[in-house]
């Protein structure tokens, strides 16, 4: 079967990137033929962008407004991530560049997809998505017309909060009702497809789980990849005093060497003047982070799942401007909440608090087989 998976545009996201080509490695092993259909945000740098551009910024310093006159160039943006997109090129089957609902109208009769599979990550959350509806797939004709199957796996909200107006919520609900079947992410996810799109979803693994620890360590092996710089990885997408204060906390209670594989700078005005200081490292050298560590210290929701993939002790310090439902969901469903660093006291925390990797691998295993028979039944429907 010819499965197009619609997902969120593949940038330097570590976790973005294995998530869809883990699910695409799944859909694979499943016996189907998948593609990433490659919804992305269209970057225009003709002049006359610029000069729209730049007035924008003019009216917003005359209102007293913020102001940003720095502009991301495709450019910029492909020098950055330039062996993130080594990866895609290698291991993620995807479309062109689909920029508009009728591009993704186009491509979907030239390519004649059986199924859609719309996930994982926060595809359905607002302003993370080009257009929201096309996550609901508004570019197919009606479900009478249209023989399609329309699926979504691990789709997310990135919160409990209903984040979408009162227009949005009336068209992805229609749409979502066309829907041949829904499973989200986090469990909070179920209640609100069920209050607010008025459809029923069930509760998955987000598809990196789908995969085990050898699936990943093989793509490091492949690679050749050097040994860590350290033992404790710190894998920090929002860095401040609070997380440097617990960083310094963990370091004094386990003597161990914290290390990072992350871009030296965020991409910005200042720093694209020193643009190599940008770029991110590669996707394996950032597992290969998780299979040296001792401990994992990460903001982020992936850094929680492949710290549990790789069986390793970590710290997640909640980070509620990506999503705090996220973290609370996949601790709770692995019965990890105690890793959740809450508040800015860490003197009470043992870093070296046990996790009973057993019980945790079990009850992974359970939910795999779950998720899996999701896709399974429901693409051969």
């Amino acid at each position: 079967m010819k499965v197009g998976v619609l997902t969120q545009p593949l940038r330097s996201n570590y976790g973005g990137l294995l998530q869809a080509y883990a699910l695409m490695t799944v859909l694979k092993r499943l016996g189907h033929d998948p593609i990433i259909v490659r919804r992305d945000f269209p970057l225009k740098e003709d002049w006359l962008t610029s000069v729209i551009f730049y007035l924008k910024q003019i009216v917003k310093l005359g209102l007293g407004r913020e102001v940003n006159w720095f502009r991301q160039t495709s450019k910029m943006l492909n020098y950055v991530g330039q062996y993130t997109n080594l990866f895609v090129e290698e291991y993620i089957k995807t479309t062109e560049g689909l920029f508009s609902t009728s591009d993704l109208a186009a491509d979907y009769v030239k390519a004649g997809y059986d199924a859609y599979v719309v996930g994982s990550d926060q595809v359905w959350r607002p302003g993370y998505s080009p257009l929201i509806s096309n996550y609901f797939l508004d570019f197919l004709p009606t479900k009478n017309c249209c023989k399609t199957l329309r699926i979504a796996y691990a789709a997310s909200f990135g919160g409990g909060e209903w984040q979408y107006s009162p227009q949005d919520t009336s068209v992805c609900a229609s749409l979502a009702q066309s829907f041949d079947a829904i499973s989200v992410r986090e469990d909070s996810g179920v209640l609100l497809c069920r209050e607010k799109l008025g459809v029923d979803a069930v509760h998955v693994l987000d598809p990196t789980m789908l995969l085990e620890q050898n699936d990943y360590v093989a793509l490091v092996t492949k690679a050749e990849e050097d040994t860590s710089e350290g033992d404790m990885f710190c894998y920090i997408l929002d860095q401040n005093a609070r997380v440097d204060r617990f960083i310094q906390h963990v370091v004094r209670s386990s003597m161990l060497s914290p290390f990072s594989v992350m871009a030296k700078e965020k991409l910005n005005a200042q720093s694209a003047k020193h643009i190599q200081d940008c770029v991110f490292p590669s996707v394996t050298k950032w597992l290969r982070g998780f299979m040296d560590a001792k401990i994992v210290v990460t903001d982020s929701f992936h850094g929680c799942v492949f710290s549990i993939i790789f069986n390793k002790p970590f710290w997640v310090l909640g980070n509620s401007h990506r999503g705090q439902e996220r973290f609370v969901s996949l601790l709770r469903d692995f019965g990890l909440e105690d890793r959740l660093v809450v508040g800015d006291q860490f003197k009470h925390i043992n870093v070296w608090q046990h996790i009973d990797w057993e019980l945790v691998n079990r009850h992974k295993k359970e939910r795999k087989k779950f998720s899996y028979d999701f896709l399974r039944h429901n693409l051969e429907k």
